[in-house]
Parts: structure tokens; sequence; C-alpha cells
């Protein structure tokens, strides 16, 4: 885990009061805590009825809770084939919150194997012998595969207003896959997607290459110097400049990097503009972007392009990446500005 989430003091190994996100997956990803629900397709009424192993699952949360009392959960959200859990350790504990999680995870791990058994004896009571045989079996007896073989993963979460937002990504979970699985092709990652010659790993809306206009959002160091100088009126014409095409239905692209450059994004996505973003990193399994860039994206106002896949290790942007994502941002512009020297179109 990276230093910058260890922020307790020296010493206390995780002991002290803190609040934590807790993400608990099924590594297959199979559906079995339950079943995701739409009614009238309305995401916003979109709910999660349990099964039994995920009712099992909850519950052993409370069983936690009752032998840890310092532990409070402030919100938890069960998805079909994850949990997240969002933890308060309201004082200090002789345990460490890592022990307190492996603890539970060795609890749910009995229950995945109690439930792999009594699925295995459905099996043998209810399939044929034909079958059984074409059926692969661990050698723990479990069908069709152990439930839980990763420990659940654990971010301490430290910074002003991050409780809120990971509850609120919490709570919205539901509605997210539920426009996921309504919207699938703006979430759908989509490979080669040439822009100029160069190829790009796409999430959103691969449509968006075919409007009109493009420009880059690129504040310069000059303008930014300037203004901490005094002198911001350059600066502040540029960002309204970006803003003013945008609402001519210009496409702006942009890895939108520089606190400037977020303030023209948070614009584009309070007036409803369609943009491009580059990112330094691709696109892991199971990707979706978050908060507002989620609401764009089903909307069919984003797309999110990355000339790199993903890199799981990766934790900061470096300036090599600033300085190409932004040469590749003026790139896409000129060649979707001038389509007969390169224009784009996705493969495969």
């Amino acid at each position: 885990m990276a230093e910058h989430w260890q922020w307790q003091e020296t010493g206390t190994a995780w002991k002290g009061v803190g609040v934590y996100h807790v993400t608990l997956t099924i590594p297959s990803r199979e559906s079995l805590f339950g079943t995701l629900v739409i009614p009238d397709n309305n995401p916003s009424l979109a709910r999660i009825e349990r099964t039994t192993l995920g009712n099992a699952v909850v519950d052993e949360l409370y069983v936690m809770c009752r032998h840890y009392p310092a532990i409070r959960i402030l919100q938890f959200c069960l998805m079909p084939d994850h949990l997240h859990v969002v933890i308060y350790v309201t004082r200090p504990m002789e345990t460490s919150i890592r022990s307190v999680i492996r603890g539970y995870w060795q609890g749910v791990k009995k229950l995945g194997r109690a439930y792999t058994l009594s699925v295995t004896s459905e099996l043998n009571s209810e399939t044929t012998d034909e079958v059984r045989r074409s059926t692969e079996i661990t050698g723990e007896g479990a069908y069709p595969f152990p439930i839980f073989t990763e420990r659940p993963f654990i971010r301490p979460l430290s910074r002003r207003g991050q409780l809120n937002t990971m509850i609120r990504y919490v709570q919205m979970n539901p509605l997210r896959l539920a426009t996921k699985r309504l919207k699938p092709g703006f979430f759908r990652v989509q490979k080669d997607v040439e822009i100029g010659g160069r190829r790009y790993d796409a999430v959103g809306n691969v449509a968006l290459l075919m409007e009109g206009a493009y420009a880059p959002v690129h504040v310069r160091h000059t303008l930014v110097e300037n203004a901490r100088h005094g002198d911001d009126q350059e600066l502040r014409d540029y960002k309204n400049g970006c803003v003013l095409k945008a609402r001519q239905a210009v496409v702006m692209v942009s890895p939108f990097i520089s606190p400037d450059e977020k303030q023209v994004m948070k614009v584009l996505l309070k007036e409803k503009h369609p943009f491009i973003l580059l990112t330094d990193n691709g696109f892991r399994d199971y990707y979706k972007p978050a908060d507002a860039l989620f609401d764009a994206c089903a909307a069919g106002r984003l797309l999110i392009l990355s000339p790199w896949p993903y890199d799981g290790g990766k934790r900061h942007i470096s300036r090599a990446d600033c300085v190409a994502l932004n040469e590749m941002a003026e790139e896409i512009c000129h060649s979707l500005n001038f389509r007969e020297y390169g224009g784009a179109r996705a493969r495969g």
C-alpha cells in the first residue's frame, strides 16, 4: 500500500482511531451475493436482492462489531459480486484493523466453504454422472471454485472530504451498476481506437470522434506565472475562451491535469458539454469513471482515452506523462479537424 495512505502515527500499527474503506470481492465475479433489480428500467430505483450467502456475509459484519465494540459501520453496500464497507474505529484497539478484517475474512471463507459444499451436494443429487465428470471440482471438494481466495482490500481515509465522497460512492453502487447494464456501450473498454495514426484504449462515447470541431485545453506555465505575479487577466480570458468554444459545440480535448484545467472541466461537466479526456493509465477490468465523469459517460458526453495499458502499481503521473498527454491532445485536435490527414476509426 502506498506510503501516502499509511497516515497513522508511528508505532500504532493501524490500531488507532481512523476511518477505513474495505472491499471484499469474489475473484470469479460470479453474482453469488445477490441479483441486481432495476424497476421500470430506472437506475435510480435499482436495488440488490440478496442471496442466502449475501445475507450471511452481511451478518458476519455485525458479528465482527460485537467482537470489537470500538468499530462502527458507517455505510455498507452488498453488490452481486463484492461488498463495500466504510468502518469507523472510534478508539484505539489492542488489535490492528488489519487483523480485525483478516478475522472477518476467515469468517466469510467458512461461509463460502459451506456454500460450495451445499452446491456440491445439490450437484451430486441432481445431475447426471456425465455432467459431474465434466465439472471441475477443487481439491477441497468445493464446486465449482473456492469463493474467497483474495483478502479484502483496506484503504484508510485521511484527506478532508474523503469520507463523504466514499459514503456517496458506496451508496451509488447499485445505481452505477444499473446504468452500466442499461448502457453497456458507453462503459465497455474499446481497444485500438485509432486517431491520427496513434492507437488508444477508450471508454465512453466514441461517436464524439465524429463531431465537427475540436480544441485542446492546455493552460501554459507562463499564464500561471503571470497570474501569480498579479496579472491574471490573460489566464482568465483563456479559461473563459475554452468554455465559450464548448458553448459553440467545439469538443474540448485535454488530460485536464492542472488546477486551472480542472476548473475548465468542472464547467464543462456542469454545463453538460461533451469533451474528450486523456488519462495517464489504462483501464482495469470492470473499470468505471467516478462521480460526475460517470454521469457524463452515461449521458454520452464523455470519451476517455488512454495511450497506455493499465498499470496497477502506478500511483502518480510524471512530468513526462503530462507533456506527452498534452501533445497528444494537440495531435488529436489536429487529426480530427483535418480528417484528410488521418481521421479516427475504431478497430476490432
